[in-house]
């Protein structure tokens, strides 16, 4: 059985990252950029911006596919990805055809391994 092909990197982001986030897209959601408001949510601190972990796989994708169209995609977040903790992010191509590529996508905690977004999406080529 021929491995597909699959690309990781790792990433930490800071606070201000975040917060530099929300200034671009907007997206001014106090779990994201308060942390006093978010001590008192269930996270207990900031969580990362869904699409800020999203931006970083179509990099990935990119590199995989250069040049490829996203035609469609879908994510969960079953976890919060918080500020200063280390993030492996990977895209593996899981099936490809003349046309498109069906990409499975994950962001894991590297510490204890926890999934903080999963999902796929397809790349017209």
């Amino acid at each position: 059985m021929t491995q597909m092909p699959r690309l990781t990197t790792e990433r930490s982001f800071k606070q201000a990252d975040f917060d530099r986030f929300a200034r671009l897209s907007g997206d001014s959601n106090p779990i994201h950029i308060d942390p006093d408001f978010a001590a008192s949510t269930r996270f207990g601190r900031t969580a990362a911006h869904g699409l800020l972990l999203c931006s970083v796989l179509r990099g990935l994708i990119e590199q995989l596919l250069p040049g490829g169209r996203m035609s469609e995609q879908s994510v969960m977040f079953p976890a919060p990805t918080f500020a200063d903790e280390l993030m492996s992010f990977t895209a593996t191509v899981s099936s490809a055809g003349d046309s498109d590529a069906k990409i499975t996508l994950e962001v894991r905690r590297v510490a204890d391994g926890t999934v903080t977004c999963k999902g796929d999406c397809t790349v017209v080529t």
